[in-house]
């Protein structure tokens, strides 16, 4: 079935880099959502966390769920996570985070490093991929 035949829902963040870029903090189709590439920003644009894996993590994983919820959807329906960090490292604090959302759920999940990312305040950047009714 293409994603023309279900209604497509857009959630917007309300960055201001969502229009510049021409992406939606996360997309709905169908029973299908897919939550964008989150980093730890405030809503002052800010990053959260300073140089702290692990509130940085919290923070992405914050809002992604507030994405979720807006899509009438909850972490319960993840099925997948993709974790994007600069410091594979501090592996232990990026799991530790992700377990306080995640540890009934389990999602399959991927943990990656990456050489940076757009802003070199930003220590990890994660997606989510959800089907929920």
């Amino acid at each position: 079935m293409s994603v023309d035949k279900w209604q497509r829902q857009k959630i917007q963040s309300g960055a201001p880099w969502e229009s510049v870029h021409g992406y939606s903090r996360a997309a709905r189709a169908g029973p299908y959502i897919a939550v964008s590439g989150t980093a730890p920003v405030g809503p002052d644009g800010g990053v959260v966390g300073g140089d702290d894996m692990y509130l940085q993590t919290r923070r992405c994983l914050e809002i992604i769920e507030a994405a979720l919820s807006q899509a009438g959807s909850s972490l319960e329906d993840v099925i997948r996570t993709r974790v994007y960090t600069t410091d594979i490292g501090q592996w232990k604090a990026i799991a530790r985070a992700h377990a306080e959302f995640f540890g009934d759920i389990r999602p399959a999940s991927t943990m990656v490093e990456v050489s940076r990312l757009i802003s070199p305040e930003l220590l990890v950047e994660i997606e989510a991929d959800a089907i929920s009714r």
